[in-house]
Parts: C-alpha cells; structure tokens; sequence
C-alpha cells in the first residue's frame, strides 16, 4: 500500500504541475476538517477522549484533461471525530484513480465508485457524514456501443477499514457486469413512441475463501437479475428482481437459503399533484465481502429504504428504522397536492399539502423438515412478497405548508410512528413495539432583503409499555431558533429537553448553539453545546453517535 501512496502521489502531483505549466485541463475539488474538543459530562454520559481534541480532515483532487481523468483524496483522523467508526485512524493517501473516456469506452483504474441499477444487487458508495466508503479498488470498464445502450464491467476489492494511514481491504473479490439499454433511442422505430422504455441485467459474483472447518462454504457466490422502467406521459413504472445464490453469513446464521429482493415503483404526477406508491421484498440479502462482517460493514449491496426520510431531529434520530436485510416486507405510499393559489383554501400563494404513509413486515418463513436442514442448512421457505403479520415499522405522517404573505410562512407536521425495537433495535432502554406521536411547528419570517428568521417546536410523546411503565426515555420536546443574514452569515439555538424520563435525573437540557460564515466556496462553523446519543441515518443507513459536550469547529471549501 506504500507504494501505491507514492505512486498515487506522484502521479497526481506531476499532472497537476504539468497542466499549471501548459495552461491545460482543469483541477478541481472540495476539502473538510472538522475539530471537536469534548468536555467530560457525567449526567448525559459524555466521556472526554484522552486526546481532548478530535480531527477529521480530507482533501479531494480531481484532474481533467480532455479525455484523461485523475483523481485522489488524502484523508486525516487524528483521532477521528466521535460516531466514526474504529477502523479511522492516520494520515494517508484514502482513495486515488486514474482514467480516460471516449464516446465509445470508458476505462478507470484505481478506486471506482458504482451502482448496478437500484443497488439491490451493487452499490459501492462513499457518504461521510456516516464515516461510511465502500469503493471497489481495482478496474472499471463502461461500453457505449451505440446510442441508448451501456454496459458495464468492475472487478476488485473492496475498501473495509483506513489504519494507520492505509487502506485495508475485505477479504472477498467483487467483480460483475450491468448491461442497461433504452429502446426508444437504441431503435430508430420507436424513436417517436409515446411510451419509453430501459431495460436491464445485472450479475455479481464474490469470491471468498472457505475459512470454515465445521463448515463446507461456497467459495464463488453469485447475484443475478434484471430490471425495467416505463415511462407514459405523466406515469412511471419500474421493477427489480435479484436473485443471490447460497451466501452463508454471519448475518443468516450460515444457513444456505436462496436470496431474493424485489422493487416496484409508481409514479404520477401533474401541475398540482403527485402520487407515488412502492412495494419492496427482501429475504436473506445481506450480500458483503466479507462473510463474517456486521453492522455496515463490507456491504456490495445496497437495498433502499421503503419509507420517507425525515429531516426533524426528534422525528429522525430518536427511533429512526434500518432496513432489514435478512427479511423484510415494506410499502410506502404518499401523496402530494398542491391547493391552488387564490382559492379560499389555498390563499394568495396557494398551499401544500403532504401525506406519507409506510410499512415493513417480516417475512413469512415455513420452516423444513429436521432432516432438510441436516443435509443442507436450509432452514426455511419463503416466497416474494410473503409476509407474516409481525409488524417491523409504520409510520403515518402529514404536512400542510402555507405561506400567507411575502414575509411569513407556516408549516404544520404530524407523526405517528411504531417500531418493533426487539427487530430493528435502536434503543437500549426499550421494549416491544415503541409507540411515538410527534408534532412539530415551523415558522419562517423574512425580516427584509438580509435578514430572516426560522424556528421550530418540536413534541414527541411515547406510549407507555403494556404494564404502564414509561417506554424508553419518555418524552421529549425540541425548540430551535435560527436567524440568517444574507449572504454570509447564520446562527442557531437548539434546546432539547427529555422532560418525560423515567430516571429524574436524566431530565436534562441538551443545548447547543452555533454560527457560521460563508463567504463563496468557503463555509466556517462553529458550535457548542450537550448532544445526545443517538442514531444518525441517511437513507437508510445509519450509525450511532454517542452524547458528546464540547466545542465542534468545521470548515468547508470547493475549488
């Protein structure tokens, strides 16, 4: 890995001084460092590192000319910030690439970033507010033979941990091919159609040694499906099916059951409305590159979330849901209407109004005969879209949004949302399926040109377990304030008070304040304050970030 540093290094810079001398191509980038410096607080359980003071740091450097393309990024934890994982540590050379593309062929070489249709089947992805990078490292290969039609090719390893400085790779090799062609633009005779039409194949394999004695492991396991997408006038459709061949894991109890996953989408939409529906199925289709991996760890695929991410803090962290791979059925619906303007509903600027609605279920599994599970480990039998009546999650949400005037807006929310916490727990100090009615007031105001004005309440009330004991932590309430000056500055106030737990002296404030500049491509913000423990989640990954009381300074920057 040294000597890949080096060359990376190499490379680059000599292609960036090269290009500064000969007025060519083009360098451009981003760079982040984030410093916090955490006090000890015993009442929330925040700990004070050794260290005091935490970094995280890195710098993208991206390289164009013509058709050849570079790229690389040097990452820093010193240590990392909290809610990293562990595998974060050192100074080094994180990710690097070098390429070229035509109209015809696209090669790149080094560290690949790439999604198979929906994911189901790949997804290799960087997202570091999770601390989260899965990229391939090895080669890429994109075919264009004709208009309308791509077909894809990647093999390599795939990034696990960053230690000391170096990248650190999961045990399995990864490879695979995607082919995707639009028959409107491939077929000069549906050209005109009204009616436009993709469709897809993709196939992954790994390529894991048997590490087993007890066990005899597949070696080679594949992954195979297809996909297709219509597209009439105002309506769309587009389905998924994946197949994984016998994957035995950690995560299934190295059972050798089929996987499946499946992915239905419908859409309408029109000036004023839109309708959106989704149907998901996934039975043992935790797919990683390394067997024994847990958590979010060594993931090729990635299986999207079935219901709506929500951006309010007591709505999204306190019990956010993951999706399941091992087994899940999930549905979300939602709707989104526009009253016109004018009308004595609507006002002078017209008002929205939002509903959402999901669901997820466990899978309907009938178990096999003792002696089919002797021979083959084949535990169960499940079929797409089977589910049983143990519910995982729901969630009932709606918004109306309003503005009345061209200074003052108002949106109201509610929430009514369970989550089975002995399925996809969250919480520590829960039990069962974990009742939650949230409500939450926004307001917006512009003062005049520059100056503008936003708060936010916040009410989460839990329902009391089956015995009459307060679920969890109990409820919670949030106020948020924030106040803009246009174009560089910003400030915000949050206080969060968990008034309903159970235990009196966790009844505690969590408050935190902070500001920021921005002057072009240059953000700076500071803050201080308690934050909670917690999960943080992006589209349906998430990570835990325990409580933490200190000082948080960050700086952005693109070029």
């Amino acid at each position: 890995m040294k000597k890949l540093t080096l060359v990376g290094l190499s490379l680059l810079l000599t292609t960036a001084i090269w290009s500064q001398q000969d007025n060519s191509g083009t360098i451009t980038g981003n760079m982040e460092s984030t410093f916090q410096y955490l006090n000890e607080d015993t009442v929330i359980n925040a700990n004070q590192p050794p260290e005091k003071g935490l970094l995280n740091s890195y710098m993208n450097v991206f390289y164009t000319n013509g058709k050849f393309k570079a790229g690389m990024r040097i990452e820093s934890y010193l240590p990392r910030i909290q809610g990293y994982p562990n595998r974060f540590s050192g100074t080094g050379l994180g990710m690097r690439y070098i390429g070229y593309e035509n109209d015809f062929i696209d090669i790149t070489l080094g560290s690949i970033y790439e999604q198979f249709g929906s994911g189901m089947i790949l997804r290799v992805y960087e997202d570091r507010a999770l601390g989260y990078d899965s990229y391939l490292d090895g080669a890429r290969v994109i075919f264009r033979p004709r208009d309308g039609v791509k077909i894809k090719g990647v093999y390599g390893l795939q990034r696990f941990s960053f230690q000391d400085g170096r990248v650190e790779y999961s045990p399995a090799i990864v490879r695979g091919f995607d082919g995707e062609v639009n028959l409107n633009r491939a077929i000069p005779a549906m050209k005109d159609m009204k009616l436009d039409v993709t469709l897809g194949g993709s196939f992954v394999s790994k390529y894991e040694r048997d590490n087993r004695d007890d066990l005899i492991l597949p070696e080679n396991v594949g992954s195979y499906g297809g996909r297709a997408k219509l597209r009439y006038k105002k309506f769309t459709l587009d389905g998924e099916y994946i197949i994984k061949e016998q994957d035995p894991s950690f995560d299934n109890g190295y059972n050798y059951n089929y996987g499946h996953a499946a992915l239905i989408n419908f859409g309408y939409s029109t000036k004023g409305l839109g309708i959106a529906a989704s149907a998901k199925s996934v039975d043992n289709m935790s797919f990683r590159s390394d067997r024994d991996a847990t958590l979010q760890d060594a993931l090729i695929n990635f299986l999207p979330p079935m219901n709506k991410i929500h951006t309010y803090n007591l709505v999204a962290s306190l019990y956010p849901y993951a999706t399941q791979p091992v087994g899940e059925m999930a549905y979300q619906a939602e709707i989104l209407y526009t009253i016109p303007r004018g009308s004595k509903l609507g006002g002078k600027y017209g008002t929205s109004v939002n509903l959402n609605f999901s669901t997820a279920y466990g899978p309907n599994r009938n178990e096999v005969s003792q002696d089919m599970i002797d021979s083959n480990r084949v535990f169960y039998q499940t079929g797409v879209f089977d589910m049983d009546d143990s519910l995982y999650w729901q969630d009932i949400n709606f918004n109306i949004e309003r503005k009345f005037n061209k200074k003052f807006k108002l949106k109201l929310s509610y929430f009514n949302i369970m989550l089975n916490n002995d399925v996809a727990k969250v919480a520590e100090n829960a039990k069962g399926l974990v009742k939650t009615n949230i409500g939450v007031i926004e307001a917006g105001y512009k003062i005049n040109r520059k100056n503008s004005i936003r708060a936010e309440l916040q009410a989460l009330f839990i329902a009391d377990t089956k015995d009459g004991k307060i679920n969890d932590q109990g409820n919670w309430v949030t106020a948020v304030v924030e106040y803009n000056v246009s174009p560089h500055w910003f400030f915000s106030v949050m206080d969060q008070y968990n008034y309903g737990n159970p235990i009196e002296s966790r009844q505690v404030h969590y408050i935190y304040a902070s500001a920021g500049y921005i002057y072009g491509a240059t953000r700076v913000t500071a803050g201080y304050g308690r934050q909670r423990a917690g999960l943080f989640c992006v589209g349906g990954v998430c990570r835990f970030v325990p409580a933490s009381n200190g000082l948080t300074l960050s700086i952005t920057h693109s070029f």
